[in-house]
């Protein structure tokens, strides 16, 4: 393993995006090639940092530390501990999947891939930020290349779209500041530094009021970006407009920033004002299930589906956020790697049929599987992993939820069950409307995913999903120190 391998996971993909810019635009074989080594080669490491992370040790390994704006504490921080180090590999396994099926982009080739790599650079960045400045800064540079993604090349009132999710965002992203900005003044000590001030606020907590009233900024800023109910109005409509790679992008990865953001920086550094908020926060994560999953009955669009589907799925994690235990923290960090796995393989599947039927729409699709075996076998096996049948990653994922939750939410955790019948009729039902029954003449055209280039993206994400489904200890040796790392005065503070 080379010496830096976090800087070189940043650098790989900033230098593609550097030669892009002098390519010609008319050369877009060559665009797309530079743009797939651009995020394979810090796939291929994203591996090898997640597979010598020394579970054993715990703790952050593989940092980099050079100190930048001395004065404000702001400093070039990077490192991995097993949450983040997982999140980097989700982010590798989506970001090589994304731009491999984007081949159907055929206007302004150039430009959409200059801004897919700025908005993976930036997510990689905010993974591996130890430092609150640089995190925030990624974060930004992460959601504004979906805004000129969503504009130019998206559909379906793409440009309403992509005003709504980035005026959301931007909202939730100013609060999520004023938090941090709050946090960074009312400790005293003047540093940006994640592992200063960590150690820092248990020897000199902030008072209980301001921790509190802090937390709560934080919690609801990134909860926007996490599509915390009642702000996740914004992620159905951005994702059915957005281009294929951005919806599974920003799905299936960004929307994890939010989760993270809460976990590292509320949790992990004020835990006495968790205990505070959790019962609300528990709460809303039942409404984000529940609500999110009957809405999704009432749609025929598979991308707004797949949008409020994703929706109701992340009441999962903030229930599992909300329990305040190592099992519960456990499923959380777990879920967040098989849901972005698995709503990356659906938006990518849909994209696969619709780009041929022009057409979303389940009333107007019919026996696609007859003409689509390998795309129709993939979209089932992603309806059975969104649905938690056992042998995929987000049954054992769903599982330490819901026992993490058992002991302090009942009722919230009996209705997030029901939460898991309402995910297997809307999917069910999908499969059934536009992949069984008879095949209409005007499909007869219509050809299935052939090349071993063509098929790769979807075996990659699948096999993830069964893999990591049928041995979870894969992850689990790895999240477990980070989480009981993160909980550790959680547990002890109330």
């Amino acid at each position: 393993m080379m010496s830096y391998p976090l800087s070189y996971i940043l650098l790989l993909p900033t230098l593609a995006l550097s030669v892009l810019f002098a390519v010609p635009s008319q050369n877009t074989s060559a665009i797309r090639r530079i743009a797939i080594l651009g995020v394979l080669l810090p796939f291929l490491l994203s591996l090898g940092v997640f597979f010598t992370y020394n579970h054993s040790t715990g703790g952050f390994q593989f940092i980099e530390n050079i100190p930048w704006v001395v004065p404000f504490g702001i400093s070039y921080h990077l490192g991995v501990d097993g949450i983040n180090a997982l999140l980097i590999l989700l982010l590798g396994f989506v970001s090589f999947a994304a731009v491999l099926i984007s081949h159907h982009i055929k206007e302004r080739v150039k430009e959409y891939y200059i801004l897919l790599l700025l908005m993976i650079i930036g997510t990689y960045g905010a993974f591996l930020s130890l430092d609150i400045f640089f995190f925030y800064f990624f974060h930004e540079v992460a959601t504004i290349p979906a805004f000129l993604l969503i504009a130019i090349w998206g559909s379906d009132r793409h440009e309403y779209a992509a005003m709504k999710l980035t005026l959301y965002l931007t909202a939730g992203a100013t609060l999520g500041l004023i938090g941090l900005l709050a946090l960074y003044f009312a400790s005293g000590l003047q540093t940006f530094d994640f592992v200063q001030l960590q150690y820092y606020l248990t020897v000199h907590p902030i008072p209980l009021n301001v921790r509190n009233w802090i937390f709560g900024l934080v919690v609801i800023g990134f909860g926007v970006t996490l599509t915390m109910w009642p702000f996740y109005t914004w992620a159905p409509v951005g994702y059915a407009a957005a281009p294929t790679a951005v919806s599974m992008l920003h799905a299936g990865v960004l929307k994890k920033l939010g989760a993270y953001a809460i976990i590292r920086f509320a949790i992990q550094l004020m835990p006495q004002a968790a205990h505070t908020w959790m019962p609300l926060i528990a709460t809303l994560a039942v409404l984000n299930i529940i609500y999110c999953g009957l809405v999704v009955l009432a749609q025929r669009d598979m991308k707004y589906i797949l949008g409020y589907s994703s929706c109701s799925h992340m009441g999962y994690i903030l229930l599992g956020i909300a329990c305040l235990n190592v099992i519960g923290l456990n499923g959380v960090v777990f879920l967040m790697f098989a849901h972005g796995i698995m709503v990356s393989l659906g938006f990518a599947l849909t994209g696969f049929f619709a780009d041929q039927t022009n057409t979303r729409n389940l009333d107007e699709l019919s026996g696609l599987a007859k003409r689509m075996p390998f795309i129709g076998t993939c979209f089932a096996m992603m309806a059975l992993a969104s649905s938690g049948v056992p042998g995929f990653a987000n049954f054992p994922a769903e599982i330490m939820v819901l026992l993490g939750a058992w002991d302090h939410y009942r009722w919230q955790t009996v209705l997030a069950v029901l939460g898991v019948v309402i995910t297997a009729i809307y999917m069910f039902k999908a499969i059934r409307l536009g992949f069984h029954g008879p095949l209409p003449s005007r499909w007869n055209q219509l050809t299935d995913a052939q090349t071993a280039l063509q098929k790769l993206p979807y075996i990659l994400l699948l096999a993830a999903l069964i893999i990591v489904g049928c041995f979870p200890t894969i992850i689990l040796n790895k999240i477990e120190p980070a989480s009981k790392g993160v909980l550790q005065y959680a547990l002890t503070t109330k």
